[in-house]
């Protein structure tokens, strides 16, 4: 899927009404839906449990917290990219506590040119995440693929005295000769042997 046809979720965070009357200026549809806003973290953390969301912006500080426990949690938790709004006088506070776990940071007030540039930098953000987890999922089919391979040999070994190296070049040739994956011929292997 081209970066033109990718659709991003948003949360927003947000007590200020200018703010959030502003938000879809920043995130206009389609490219950014559903963009959600909550007004507390309390909210926030419910809207998470009910779903994972792209990116999260919170404008901090919000009625019942500061938000930068939610944002560590929030970015740690999965694949959300989060941009912390806070005042000037909290930054370098906000920054120590923020930027080790990949949360951005702005300072407020800020400029409408300089928030839209953000939404560029959290849709890269985003799609590095995307293509990480790609890898990752990639990875983890391969070392599953490995696991079903290993066990299907030593049940050919076990129960048909085969030694390792025969084991190993009957599993790829019924592969090769069949025309399907190595997990294919393994995971009939071990239904057949396995019991």
């Amino acid at each position: 899927m081209s970066l033109k046809e990718q659709v991003y979720s948003v949360l927003v965070v947000s007590a200020s009404e200018k703010f959030n009357q502003a938000i879809s200026e920043f995130f206009p549809l389609p490219v950014f839906c559903p963009v959600r806003v909550v007004s507390n973290i309390s909210a926030a953390k419910r809207a998470i449990a009910e779903r994972d969301f792209d990116m999260v912006v919170v404008n901090s500080p919000l009625p019942d917290d500061t938000g930068i426990c939610f944002s560590i949690d929030t970015v740690g938790a999965n694949g959300t990219v989060v941009l912390f709004l806070v005042r000037s006088d909290q930054f370098a506070e906000s920054y120590d506590r923020l930027a080790e776990h990949g949360v951005f940071l702005m300072q407020k007030p800020t400029q409408k040119s300089v928030l839209q540039l953000a939404s560029g930098w959290l849709i890269s953000a985003r799609e590095r995440i995307r293509k990480t987890e790609r890898k990752t999922l990639s990875i983890e089919e391969k070392m599953n693929e490995i696991r079903l391979v290993n066990r299907a040999k030593w049940l050919l070994i076990g129960e048909l005295k085969m030694t390792e190296p025969d084991a190993h070049r009957y599993i790829e040739k019924q592969a090769m000769d069949r025309c399907v994956s190595r997990r294919i011929v393994a995971e009939e292997i071990i239904r057949t042997y396995g019991g």
